[in-house]
């Protein structure tokens, strides 16, 4: 759904980006280029909400991201991000020097919830 929303050649962009960028990337960097990607997705679904369907469902899904998170609940926007980092076929599992587990698209989502939350905007 996203890629028709974004448009192909975005979303293609963006699947170049992650298979050069992830595989040597920082994380804490990685997360906020996916964090854009996705506020992105959020501003165009919006935009185009009124004659696309899918823009539509993309603009709803958003709003519901926004719902959840206040539950604490980020399972629906860590799939749409675990998608398109899964199409483009990059690994976003990763260990830190403990051998703990952490996630780049778990990261992004924090990122994007936080996107707007600037400390000098307070």
């Amino acid at each position: 759904m996203i890629e028709e929303v974004v448009g192909k050649k975005v979303y293609g962009t963006w699947i170049d980006m992650l298979q050069k960028l992830v595989p040597e990337g920082i994380t804490h960097r990685l997360a906020v280029v996916i964090a854009g990607m996705l506020r992105y997705a959020e501003i165009v679904s919006h935009e185009k909400q009124d004659k696309s369907l899918n823009a539509r469902k993309l603009a709803e899904f958003f709003e519901l991201s926004y719902e959840q998170i206040m539950e604490d609940d980020i399972e629906g926007i860590l799939s749409l991000t675990e998608y398109f980092l899964k199409d483009a076929n990059v690994s976003y599992k990763r260990f830190n020097a403990k051998g703990d587990e952490y996630s780049i698209a778990e990261s992004a989502v924090y990122e994007f919830f936080s996107w707007e939350n600037m400390p000098w905007k307070r």
